[in-house]
């Protein structure tokens, strides 16, 4: 099919985006499921959240739940894993040790007025 000979020819669509955006694209073995896990705990955490709780009368209604939910996790949801900070202050706290890590200032995606 032409969209077998696509990939066959340029990689997947996902990866070249990645690569064309500087972000590293990894997959998990194969034959070792259990590095999925976190992968799957996310979504299940998500879905729990969102379609196991509610009904949405539209696309757009679940899209702006889910916006509103990664928000809320990112910006507020503080995590045993990440030593009680939440995602937003542990990316943070990265950038300050280890600014060469990153392409852009995390600082300056926080949600809400950006002044410095």
């Amino acid at each position: 099919s032409l969209r077998a000979q696509d990939i066959h020819d340029s990689g997947h669509i996902f990866g070249r985006v990645c690569t064309e955006n500087g972000i590293e694209h990894r997959l998990t073995k194969i034959g070792h499921p259990w590095t999925n896990g976190q992968v799957e705990r996310m979504n299940r955490t998500i879905k729990d959240a969102t379609v196991k709780r509610f009904h949405y009368d539209s696309h757009s209604q679940l899209d702006a739940h889910l916006d509103d939910f990664v928000k809320a996790y990112n910006f507020a949801r503080r995590l045993k894993t990440l030593g009680g900070l939440t995602p937003y202050e542990f990316i943070c706290k990265a950038w300050t040790s280890q600014p060469q890590r990153f392409k852009l200032n995390p600082i300056h995606h926080m949600p809400g007025l950006n002044i410095s």
